[in-house]
């Protein structure tokens, strides 16, 4: 299926009709282990944590989504981070985005620092410059958002690729806000591309999900047999569920940035948003890269409240359709103030320093209609 466009395979790859009954959709296989015909001699699966029939059809779709050779499906984003990380030698170095979600920096600082005596510099990674100098004998890694969460800067993949293959480094990029429907790292030269699946792949805020692809052998074994060793994996029910949410993702990709884009424009105009951040937007200094990059500019804005911090929780308390909640990517429309909610664990002066301040707002565009998503913003920043 190679050949085929991105929602031919995200409907049908890995979905072939179960062999024994002729079901259209991928059966749940809620078993925890596999009857043997002799010691050893099985039908290609033993035992649910290393290999499951449901679970093993997710990982061949998105592994074709995102072009890559490998996909191994875990029980959240930071299962699957917390891998990567445990694949490196410890005492590793790695040079990280200073723009980052905060599980992933606290995942970083408070356990992996300690327990794999991990080292991170976070550094603008929109200036390649910056990441030469901060290579060190022991680095080993790239980690890359893109766009970030929550500034949305837009990092050029192809530059960070060849830096990285310059100095021998594995390269990752978290995708959870892009998708394959928008951009495909490792098509750009990524060795690693990671999902918090609970996001946009899945698409209906009903699961926690994690996803690791890669197209390199070598790492696609490390990361197998970690993700065995540890027990980080998806269930079947919850795969069942992914799979479900995959078939629709390109479509509703297509409705979350055309809301977004429109939205954003919207909000730029309101005189009591300071300022939007959007790569949408034509004055947005990542503008140019986004568009060579991506397909379409993804369904996540961010702006400043006029007024600061008051202001904010008041525009918050105002809002209907725009739910106040954490996480992002589903059909419904969430809002958050990530100081207060997603990226609380950074400390207050390494978010101000990032230009995570107390009025930044955070929307995940749902595929409501857009009218009515502008009419809930503009009734709420009224009432400031």
């Amino acid at each position: 299926m190679e050949d085929y466009g991105f929602s031919t395979k995200a409907i049908h790859v890995g979905q072939e009709p179960d062999s024994a009954t002729g079901s259209i959709i991928t059966p749940i296989f809620a078993t925890s282990t596999f009857v043997q015909e002799s010691p050893g001699k099985h039908k290609g699966y033993e035992y649910s944590r290393s290999g499951n029939p449901t679970r093993a059809a997710l990982e061949k779709c998105v592994a074709a989504l995102e072009e890559g050779t490998a996909g191994f499906a875990f029980s959240s984003g930071l299962a699957a981070e917390s891998v990567i990380v445990d694949s490196l030698p410890s005492g590793s170095h790695i040079i990280a985005t200073n723009d980052l979600y905060g599980g992933t920096f606290r995942l970083f600082e408070q356990v992996k620092k300690s327990g794999n005596q991990l080292e991170v510099s976070y550094v603008d990674l929109t200036e390649p410059a910056v990441i030469e100098q901060s290579i060190k004998p022991n680095t080993r890694m790239i980690w890359v958002e893109s766009p970030t969460n929550p500034l949305l800067k837009i990092i050029d993949l192809k530059k960070i690729a060849a830096l990285a293959a310059k100095y021998k480094l594995i390269s990752v990029c978290d995708n959870t806000f892009a998708t394959p429907y928008l951009q495909k790292p490792l098509q750009l030269g990524f060795d690693i591309v990671v999902h918090s699946a609970t996001k946009y792949l899945n698409g209906h805020s009903d699961i926690i999900a994690g996803f690791i692809i890669t197209n390199q052998a070598e790492l696609a074994a490390k990361i197998k047999f970690l993700q065995n060793a540890e027990g980080a994996i998806l269930s079947p029910f919850d795969s069942f569920l992914l799979l479900r949410g995959l078939k629709t993702l390109a479509v509703r990709m297509q409705a979350h940035c055309k809301n977004a884009q429109t939205i954003a424009e919207f909000l730029a105009r309101h005189a009591k948003v300071e300022k939007v951040l959007y790569p949408g937007l034509p004055d947005n200094p990542h503008h140019p890269v986004a568009k060579d990059q991506m397909a379409a500019f993804g369904g996540m804005i961010t702006f400043f409240i006029r007024g600061g911090s008051s202001a904010t929780i008041k525009f918050l308390d105002n809002t209907h359709l725009f739910s106040l909640a954490e996480s992002l990517g589903g059909v419904e429309s969430l809002i958050e103030v990530p100081a207060l909610m997603t990226h609380a664990s950074i400390p207050k002066e390494i978010r101000e320093k990032n230009g995570i301040a107390d009025n930044l707002v955070r929307l995940s565009v749902g595929i409501e209609d857009v009218d009515d998503l502008i009419q809930d913003l503009d009734h709420a920043l009224q009432a400031i």
